[in-house]
């Protein structure tokens, strides 16, 4: 009997000429992979590095360009400075409430497939706030954005990590991460450009042709993957009870102006939420959240940290973005342009700093990055009526700049080295929820706090006296977070986990990493 012939294409190469259906098929070793082998150098690891920098370029530019863009949304649209709150934080609040789940969904139904859902559901949202006619309905699409950054967010990276190979796997990590980084560094002077060319309107409309690109390429080109075996539940319960918390105390911030009894009761809703959740999260088989990985206490110390640093970061680039333009009298673009030194720092140093921290330790930079933070919003105070960005701004800026390279980075990678490996993507998670929800509620508070009334933003003379009662605060959180981390934080075990993700290239937007590790 003849022998049969053996075929000599690797393994490899069978899976990149596999068929779009084989592929797809739920029945196929793809489903649940015992070893990723996606090569960067193959044509199907390049679509699914640009598919998935595509996807989350999209989430991480509306992150940074509308912050841009609020005071001609405030003018357009006749909105007060709570109107502009909500514009932010109703993104956020869907976003921080969903994430996790997202991350869940991914892992049972299909990540590509849930990707693929997110990408749409956030460009018909953009659609909606291209055309929103009032603050209201704006404020509901960005809400709905915030969903389908909670479907792509999470998607886009484990994507990447459940496709390639054990030995590309990093590098992919770190390009993606790169590339999403230029993006959202250049996501200030785009929405810029656009607020003062064609109109704030096409900062949300410009998610539209990204995803008409990204969703055909995903279906096309990118393998289907999925692990129900680490998800037996959703805890639905769970990420509703964290979402109305997060909604209900962000109400009565923002409202507290008023005083109203419905401020109050919003006020009570929301901690009860919180309460009920924590309760929910203990007595469940399989939470969203398990509370035992809180038993760590570095976990808890940097999870701490996070919650000063990333509250200081959103409450100053929400405020500096308005005092640049209604107080200095820069334009849209020039005031997108002036935060561009931050994220520069963060693309050209991130890394380093990470490789310094696993020598020296993490406690040093996460004690010294927020004082240097607080030092950089302090120097803010010199920025008022007709501030030169050379004397005034930069320095600021660079300053600050030089504070987030010192610290984001070992952040993250303290975060993973304080639990078990298996749980690195739960850590990171959790993390990522900590410091969007830090955000959510410093955009909230911080200008209920600095005095600043709903029409502030109008007036130069009002926003720059609220602007400078606010950089303190900011500074006073951040010099918090570094007596934290002193106090707390110690050098993890030689043998811990080092995240594939060690660059950052945007501070709002922590990378995640699922557990899946060669």
């Amino acid at each position: 009997m003849a022998a049969t012939p053996q075929d000599p294409r690797s393994p490899q190469e069978k899976q990149d000429l596999q068929s779009p259906q084989e592929k797809q098929d739920p029945r196929s070793p793809q489903e649940e992979p015992a070893e990723p082998g996606v090569r960067i150098s193959s044509p199907t690891g390049k679509w699914i590095l640009l598919t998935t920098v595509l996807g989350s370029s999209m989430a991480m530019l509306d992150s940074t360009v509308v912050n841009v863009a609020l005071p001609r949304i405030g003018r357009d649209l006749n909105a007060d400075l709570a109107a502009l709150q909500w514009t932010v934080n109703a993104y956020t609040l869907t976003l921080a409430g969903l994430i996790l789940l997202g991350g869940s969904l991914g892992d049972r139904f299909g990540r590509r497939k849930v990707f693929v859902i997110g990408v749409v559901w956030f460009a018909v949202a953009s659609l909606l706030c291209g055309i929103a006619p009032s603050g209201g309905v704006l404020i509901a699409a960005r809400a709905l954005q915030g969903v389908g950054g909670a479907l792509l967010t999470p998607g886009s990276l484990a994507l990447i990590q459940a496709s390639f190979h054990p030995d590309d796997r990093a590098r992919a990590v770190g390009l993606w991460s790169g590339f999403g980084g230029v993006g959202a560094a250049i996501g200030p002077f785009v929405g810029g450009w656009l607020v003062d060319g064609p109109g704030w309107r096409w900062v949300f409309l410009l998610n539209i042709p990204v995803a008409l690109l990204c969703a055909p390429i995903a279906l096309r080109h990118v393998p289907e993957s999925k692990d129900s075996r680490t998800h037996r539940g959703f805890d639905v319960l769970g990420a509703t009870l964290g979402a109305l918390s997060l909604a209900f105390v962000t109400y009565a911030l923002i409202e507290a102006r008023s005083g109203s009894v419905l401020v109050w009761v919003t006020a009570v809703a929301g901690v009860a939420a919180g309460v009920a959740f924590v309760y929910v999260e203990r007595g469940r088989s399989d939470p969203m959240m398990p509370l035992d990985i809180f038993a760590s206490r570095q976990f808890t110390a940097v999870n701490a940290v996070t919650l000063c640093v990333y509250a200081a970061f959103s409450g100053f680039f929400f405020l500096a973005a308005l005092q640049l333009q209604v107080v200095a009298g820069y334009s849209a673009l020039a005031a997108g342009t002036a935060l561009l030194p931050t994220t520069a720092l963060m693309l050209l140093f991130s890394a380093r700093s990470g490789e310094l921290a696993q020598r020296i330790g993490p406690r040093i930079p996460l004690t010294v990055g927020p004082l240097l933070c607080a030092a950089g919003m302090l120097l803010m105070l010199r920025v008022g009526e007709d501030a030169s960005y050379v004397a005034d701004v930069l320095p600021a800026l660079l300053v600050l700049g030089l504070g987030m390279v010192t610290l984001v980075a070992p952040l993250t990678a303290t975060v993973l080295a304080s639990v078990d490996t298996g749980r690195a993507g739960l850590a990171s998670g959790i993390n990522n929820a900590a410091a969007r929800a830090a955000g959510l509620i410093a955009v909230a508070a911080l200008p209920l706090l600095a005095g600043m009334g709903a029409e502030a933003y109008r007036s130069a003379d009002a926003f720059d006296s609220a602007f400078r009662r606010a950089m303190p605060l900011c500074a006073g959180v951040l010099v918090l977070g570094a007596v934290v981390a002193f106090a707390t934080v110690r050098r993890p075990a030689p043998d811990c986990r080092r995240p594939e993700c060690r660059t950052h290239g945007w501070v709002t937007a922590p990378p995640l990493e699922t557990g899946k590790r060669a």
